[in-house]
């Protein structure tokens, strides 16, 4: 018999690489399609994928062809619902202030037990 959908998705995101922090996007765009809620957890090197880009930067693009850019993944888990934890350790470790933040995405500062307070029991955890 297969096991019962989860009742929610929480993604620590880690890693500074932005296929996978653009994968744990489309990973959570997904689960809230089919109403699933989900809490990002970004910390350590994905902080830098919530920061503001300046006039001078460009965001980055898909990372192939055919796929959802960053901005428009990010756009689409904003409307459906995610939520966004920034690790404050994670945040000085890279050097970022909670001002550097995008402002167009509701972003709660927080650390690891508030993360793990929000988890769900019968929820899925992924590392990315």
């Amino acid at each position: 018999m297969p096991a019962p959908p989860i009742d929610k998705l929480s993604l620590v995101v880690f890693s500074a690489d932005f296929a996978k922090v653009h994968y744990a996007l489309m990973l959570a765009g997904a689960a809230l399609a089919v109403n699933t809620p989900v809490t990002l957890f970004f910390t350590m090197g994905a902080c830098q994928a919530l920061r503001t880009v300046g006039d001078d930067e460009a965001a980055p693009g898909a990372p192939a062809t055919g796929m959802a850019g960053f901005e428009e993944l990010l756009a689409a888990v904003v409307a459906l619902g995610g939520r966004f934890i920034v690790c404050e350790t994670g945040l000085k470790a890279v050097g970022l202030k909670p001002q550097d933040l995008r402002p167009d995405v509701p972003i709660d500062i927080a650390g690891i037990v508030t993360f793990l307070a929000d988890t769900s029991r019968e929820g899925g955890m992924m590392f990315i």
